[in-house]
């Protein structure tokens, strides 16, 4: 495999050479990792944390907002940070982002009111946002895109890791410390990698003839698109009827305001989600395939935990364990995935066995009843997350072996950003059939049992467990039949992504960093001058300036 040489001051300068040793770059990526982890545990540290905290703050009324201003701010920024690295270079992004989230995690701990720490975890979320996207556009910076599935791969373990340590570790701190803690954790951790980071971490320097104009426009809308669809998928059946004004005046203002959006990027000079990036078949069927796959795996993960309270009447920390299966289904595949295609430059496989796995593993879901044992349940929640291992990371390296080395910034956040909109409309749309046919079962409920349960509506886990065994029967009876067809109901969406799959076109994956870095003392992104056209590199068949192999040579 050939490298670019390593500059005097440690950047990547040229086609000959050896470039960074294996040992620098594992340095520099077990940082990336770090960040990474801070930033994907404070999406799922809360859930067990959130009624001492609330409870404490006084702020039950807005409880969903302690974790929507940080999805919110995190959606909004991806695309930004993305953007902004390919034009202004990297790392010093990297080191705001760092701090910014350290700092935000600080004042979420010390908050003494809800609103005080709804407004830091949003702030906590703008820094969240570019520690995610910045450590893998970095993967893509230093590492050649065949020899980086192994690193791809250990990242989507990352994700896989924070889904079922963030709760548990939440959990520890609220019964053993304080609940504080859940944010004063990251502020060692965020030193450490700050420090790693500035030592460490050597990218070519940005060098612009002329300071290419942001598209605060295009920003603004988007920005506006995605808060009216984050609250109307957030808001929707739980805080207003689907029905009300509130909920389709948020809908309507989705559309229109998309609309708006796209008109506006099709003018901008340097658009912040640049729509000839959709031109690419690579890139739209990645993305369409990771918004499908967002919108099954988040909306399985948020409602298996309440499957296995209120229908099996394990605790909450237990329900938490039990999932571990469906991380560990990902984690496996994720890691070995990504060394396999290291080894043989291959990757569109994976999507199509992915995809086709995480439907049968929907299926077997819905087979789920209060008979079913903890093993076989483990079971199913293994065969969807070895699925779902397949495919998440595997996407991200296809969008960035695609696009032009000075856009990998921008692909990689367009690729993410579009999967967290299909993580909040896969919740929206599981919780709204979920509710609607919870909502029919319990009209049925017999009068013998409303009298005892006056507010069904209103019941816990534990409410359900402290009643006698004939009436406990009613309730998870209602929860189950509620509750698993839901899984069946999704995983059409996974025959779509199959399908999609199979379109999938396969390139080449890159074997030199140069591919991505471009030439040395030139900009990733090179303004005015350089933010649309390919880096010095000698283009491939595509024009996107990457040289490629066969795969199986290097």
């Amino acid at each position: 495999m050939s490298t670019s040489p390593s500059a005097p001051d440690g950047s990547i300068a040229g086609p000959a050479g050896d470039g960074p040793g294996r040992r620098q770059i594992t340095m520099v990526f077990s940082g990336l990792l770090l960040t990474m982890l801070m930033a994907s545990l404070d999406q799922t540290i809360l859930g067990t944390a959130l009624p001492t905290i609330v409870g404490e703050l006084e702020g039950v009324n807005h409880m969903s907002w302690v974790i929507t201003s940080y999805l919110l701010a995190t959606t909004i920024c991806m695309p930004i940070f993305g953007k902004l690295g390919d034009l202004y270079g990297r790392k010093n992004l990297f080191l705001i982002s760092i701090a910014i989230f350290v700092i935000a995690s600080a004042l979420c701990g010390f908050s003494q009111s809800m609103m005080q720490l709804i407004v830091f975890r949003g702030i906590q979320g703008i820094g969240g946002a570019g520690l995610m996207i910045c450590a893998q556009a970095i993967v893509a910076d230093v590492v050649p895109a065949r020899d980086r599935g192994r690193y791809m791969g250990v990242m989507g373990g990352v994700f896989a890791l924070s889904s079922v340590a963030g709760p548990l570790i939440g959990g520890f701190f609220t019964d053993q410390a304080d609940w504080r803690w859940c944010f004063w954790i990251n502020l060692p951790v965020g030193v450490f990698a700050f420090v790693s980071a500035a030592v460490l971490l050597k990218l070519p320097k940005h060098e612009h003839a002329q300071r290419p104009p942001f598209d605060y426009l295009g920003t603004a809308l988007m920005a506006g698109a995605v808060t009216c669809l984050i609250l109307f998928t957030s808001w929707g059946g739980v805080e207003y009827d689907w029905g009300s004004g509130t909920i389709l005046g948020l809908i309507a203002a989705t559309v229109v305001l998309s609309v708006a959006f796209v008109l506006v990027e099709l003018r901008a000079a340097v658009p912040i989600i640049p729509l000839r990036l959709f031109r690419d078949s690579i890139f739209t069927v990645s993305t369409v395939i990771g918004m499908i796959v967002g919108l099954g795996m988040f909306g399985a993960a948020a409602y298996l935990p309440t499957f296995l309270q209120m229908v099996t009447g394990e605790t909450a920390t237990n329900s938490g364990l039990l999932t571990l299966p469906m991380m560990a289904g990902v984690l496996i595949t994720s890691i070995l995935s990504g060394r396999w295609i290291s080894v043989n430059g291959r990757y569109k496989i994976y999507p199509i066995v992915g995809t086709a796995v995480s439907g049968l593993g929907m299926v077997l879901l819905s087979l789920m009843d209060a008979e079913t044992s903890r093993v076989v349940a483990g079971l199913y929640m293994a065969v969807l997350g070895a699925g779902l291992g397949l495919v998440m990371q595997v996407l991200v390296l296809a969008v960035q072996n695609a696009v032009p080395p000075q856009e990998v910034g921008t692909a990689t956040s367009a690729n993410n950003f579009f999967r967290e909109i299909g993580a909040s409309l896969g919740t929206a749309l599981f919780g709204a059939i979920f509710v609607s046919r919870l909502g029919a079962e319990l009209e049925r409920i017999p009068g013998e049992i409303a009298q005892v349960v006056p507010e069904p509506n209103a019941l816990t886990p534990a409410l359900v467990q402290a009643l006698p065994v004939e009436m406990q029967h009613f309730f998870v009876t209602a929860y189950a039949d509620a509750l698993t067809p839901v899984f069946l109901y999704l995983s059409p969406a996974f025959v779509a992504a199959f399908v999609l799959s199979l379109m999938l076109r396969e390139k080449p994956l890159a074997t030199e960093v140069m591919a991505q870095m471009g030439a040395p003392g030139q900009a990733e992104g090179t303004g005015a001058a350089g933010a649309d056209r390919p880096a010095a590199a000698s283009p491939d068949e595509d024009g996107t300036g990457e040289k490629a192999v066969p795969a199986g040579r290097s």
